[in-house]
């Protein structure tokens, strides 16, 4: 094959050029995925929003809003959680099926026709519908497009490219708060602009992921996978190079992934959720540890308190005696810095590992939970004794922790417990493999945050402890799958044993019995293996 038909990216850009274009349209949707976490802390603020949806009112003389039915507040936002669990699944089994590119769309789409449906709402039986429908699109594309990444980078800078669209990620929180910020002082922020034309920004990024993603080239994992092997071959030539040692790492990444095929279908021929959950027939791939590590990164991501300092920072604010303003520009300064510390993952992910990266992660979180907590119970407690100087001095050094828990946060767990899943699943479940990790961010995600509400300052020492109980997890459960490639995973999950050291040594000796890049290097050029012939 000389070139894919019809216009496709690939036909025009190859290597770095073509995987960044790759990964700026992947960027799109995670973009997406946080403007739609940010952008309902803004409308739940907007008078109009909560008249119209009549959980409460807005407080006259103050200009707050009083929520009076607390449990239909929590429910228009909590219900989209719902959403992506449902979406997630239906986005893992499709795009295992019809594959990445298909599924994107399908994902864009109904995010689409969600995103309308929340804008256009009338009364909050609509506005839960819609959340949910929302939540459904953004399910399908967190269990596809982090695969479609992860499959078409190279193994030595695939968290890289991973890392920057996380940045995107909160970049994406950052325009949700300060566009809501800024027209909150439009018409004084009582009129119905306030909350829609946020929700409606979202399907700008959307169409423009829904009508681009059809001109780029499909997963060449899923083509082999598939049995368009030529198709395959030609991408892996435009994502890895024509000519030269570029050559030379595409037939060999070309040799691992059908090598990897055979002997997956050798081993498991049961691909539904259930089989992946309960391990039935997965043989010596164990399926059911990989959904159960995944699973619960997701969980610890959330426990380690991000959840916890997003809904307790505006109390710290006050206690340092910021005014309402005040405390909403502090809170959008706070985003920012999350946003650039996002880039230090960038730079690190791929030196240092994925281990190396939660570990410095929990331990400075820990630390800066344990400080903020002690300092805002310090404040809490000379604010009932009138000690309006102790207090504020108390609070001021809280604050101070949360900034550096979030920049922590933004430069490790923000991306590693995403990126996991997308690398570990063998390739004929590996859309399915990355939703069990959104499954366990859908399942938890409400409840920490509910719990947060309800604990204050002490909140903040059980997420500290959560920190520090991670490090041990990580260090026996989790094998490093830094510089590894995506058909090296079987290798490095084939032990029976679930400990790290059992998994490493399992792996060293596996790769010594199948040197499959060796054989790869002799194997001369990409080979169409459907017609015989070489690939050009």
């Amino acid at each position: 094959m000389k070139r894919l038909p019809g216009f496709n990216v690939a036909n025009v850009l190859e290597k770095r050029a073509l995987l960044i274009a790759i990964n700026s349209i992947a960027a799109l949707s995670i973009f997406f995925f946080g403007y739609d976490q940010g952008v309902m802390g803004g409308v739940n603020n907007a008078k109009n929003y909560i008249d119209l949806m009549g959980f409460g009112y807005v407080d006259e003389e103050t200009g707050d809003p009083v929520v009076t039915n607390s449990l239909l507040q929590g429910g228009i936002v909590s219900v989209y959680y719902l959403g992506t669990l449902v979406g997630c699944l239906l986005g893992g089994w499709i795009g295992d099926r019809i594959g990445r590119i298909k599924t994107i769309a399908l994902g864009a789409g109904w995010a689409i026709f969600g995103a309308s449906l929340q804008s256009a709402a009338m009364n909050s039986n609509w506005m839960i519908g819609a959340r949910v429908v929302n939540g459904i699109g953004t399910g399908i594309l967190n269990a596809v497009v982090p695969v479609w990444a992860t499959e078409t980078a190279e193994h030595t800078s695939r968290g890289q490219f991973i890392a920057i669209e996380f940045t995107l990620n909160i970049f994406g929180v950052v325009v949700a708060y300060w566009l809501e910020f800024g027209l909150s002082y439009i018409d004084n922020g009582v009129t119905a602009f306030r909350w829609r034309f946020p929700i409606a920004f979202q399907i700008i990024p959307l169409l423009v992921l829904f009508g681009s993603v059809w001109f780029f080239p499909e997963s060449p994992r899923y083509l082999v996978k598939a049995g368009r092997d030529d198709e395959a071959a030609y991408v892996l030539r435009r994502l890895r190079g024509s000519t030269g040692d570029g050559l030379v790492r595409a037939n060999i990444e070309y040799q691992e992934i059908r090598n990897v095929i055979d002997k997956e279908r050798q081993e498991s021929k049961k691909t539904s959720y259930m089989h992946m959950f309960f391990g039935i027939g997965s043989g010596n791939l164990h399926i059911a540890r990989r959904v159960q590590l995944v699973i619960w990164l997701q969980i610890l991501q959330e426990w380690v308190g991000i959840a916890g300092v997003t809904v307790y920072a505006p109390t710290i604010f006050r206690i340092a005696g910021f005014g309402s303003q005040k405390s909403q520009w502090v809170s959008g300064l706070n985003n920012i810095f999350y946003m650039f510390a996002t880039l230090v993952c960038v730079f690190t992910l791929d030196r240092i590992g994925r281990r190396w990266t939660l570990w410095w992660g929990a331990a400075a979180q820990g630390i800066a939970m344990f400080l903020a907590g002690a300092f805002s119970q310090l404040g809490e407690n000379a604010s009932r004794d009138g000690d309006v100087s102790k207090a504020s001095s108390y609070g001021a050094a809280a604050a101070s922790f949360v900034f550096i828990f979030t920049s922590v946060f933004g430069a490790t767990w923000l991306t590693v417990p995403w990126l996991y899943p997308a690398e570990i699943f063998p390739l004929y479940v590996r859309s399915q493999g990355n939703a069990w990790g959104v499954v366990g961010w859908s399942l938890v995600s409400t409840p920490v945050m509910t719990i947060s509400r309800g604990i204050g300052a002490t909140t903040l020492h059980i997420f500290g402890i959560a920190n520090i109980i991670s490090i041990p997890i990580v260090w026996a459960l989790y094998p490093e799958t830094n510089q590894r490639t995506l058909e090296e995973m079987d290798f490095l999950f084939a032990s029976p044993s679930p400990w790290v050291w059992d998994a490493e040594k399992t792996f060293a000796r596996l790769k010594a019995e199948q040197p499959v890049i060796e054989a790869a290097k002799d194997a001369g050029p990409v080979v169409d293996v459907e017609n015989g012939r070489k690939s050009d």
